[in-house]
């Protein structure tokens, strides 16, 4: 019997690529958006990238929102596995910490109860490698076992909301559902062609650079990973009992901004990105007046690294190259003319 997969959040940037692969793997699949219009804008995008068209025959949206309880129960009803996707990442972090925190770990726990009410027993969650590689004592390597400390100075709102909405989803598993299996997906800074337009937060970093908004760039890098094989380690978590019960750190190297910038330049003719980089208390001054510059200040000068071993040997998805994935996002970004 086919199973049928709950992607909550699916027209994002990741879950629009998660939907992508279940349908062309035969899975039924129901995805969750703030309103039911944006199914125009799911089959829009999908109907030139999946395999055959007519798998969109196995696809629905259903309305549901992080906020509420409506819909969620009956969203639920006959599905197989929960893959909860949704959660809020912003550009610029909010000076009230709570507006991504309570959105996060309430969404979160507002989808595991549905699940457990309606009897789906099987639940792939999207984390991040941030809820990873701010533990109480910096390092240059992380793996699973390392967990941020989401009261560590200095930390963004983003960090600790999707800290504490993984830790609320494994207390809940331990707590209330001990017989539900619960798989976690921890992505580092995402890259690689969207499949439309409504991307998110990774790819206006490129775009931010291609536009050559900054006169010169940060002392700042972030570990990596490619949006495909981040959609592909949700399925195969899905599929492999043995990937339940885990954390999947999903990564392939760590890049200073200003080599994503030279990838940028390399790509796309004409590209402003800065060739410059600036000295760091010159950051810490354009922080001042600048919120999405603001929140990176901690991070000034960090190198992040992440050990992937379980990625490649549990979930079997080997890293692609991470510099391509910068070249196509930002290749997608000036052939649609947004930048």
């Amino acid at each position: 019997m086919t199973k049928t997969v709950l992607v909550t959040g699916a027209t994002g940037y990741i879950a629009k690529h998660i939907v992508r692969i279940l349908l062309d793997e035969g899975y039924n699949v129901v995805g969750s958006a703030r309103s039911e219009a944006r199914d125009a804008e799911m089959r829009a995008a999908l109907e030139p990238a999946v395999k055959d068209k007519s798998s969109l025959d196995r696809y629905r949206t259903v309305a549901l929102d992080l906020s509420k309880d409506e819909g969620w129960d009956a969203a639920l009803q006959g599905v197989d596995v929960l893959m909860h996707t949704a959660s809020p990442f912003p550009l610029e972090q909010p000076k009230n910490a709570e507006e991504v925190i309570r959105p996060a770990v309430d969404g979160a726990l507002r989808a595991l109860k549905a699940a457990k009410a309606a009897g789906c027993k099987d639940v792939v969650m999207t984390s991040s490698s941030v809820a990873i590689m701010d533990p109480p004592e910096d390092k240059e390597t992380y793996s699973e076992a390392d967990w941020t400390d989401p009261n560590k100075p200095g930390l963004s709102p983003y960090a600790q909301s999707k800290t504490l909405a993984e830790q609320a989803a494994w207390d809940f598993v331990k707590s209330e559902a001990p017989d539900m299996r619960l798989a976690i997906i921890n992505p580092t800074f995402v890259q690689g062609r969207p499949l439309d337009e409504n991307f998110g937060t990774s790819i206006k970093v490129v775009e931010r650079l291609l536009r050559g908004k900054d006169p010169a760039l940060p002392r700042l890098g972030f570990a990596c990973c490619d949006v495909v094989d981040v959609a592909e380690a949700h399925v195969r978590a899905m599929e492999n009992p043995d990937a339940y019960g885990q954390r999947h750190v999903i990564y392939d190297r760590f890049m200073w901004f200003a080599d994503m910038a030279e990838l940028i330049r390399e790509a796309v003719p004409g590209a402003k990105a800065a060739k410059r980089v600036a000295p760091d208390f010159f950051i810490k001054f354009l922080g001042l007046f600048d919120p999405a510059i603001r929140g990176i200040i901690p991070s000034l000068g960090r190198v992040t690294k992440a050990d992937n071993t379980r990625m490649r040997t549990v979930l079997g998805v080997e890293p692609k190259d991470t510099r391509e994935s910068i070249r196509e996002s930002a290749r997608y970004l000036r052939s649609s003319g947004i930048a």
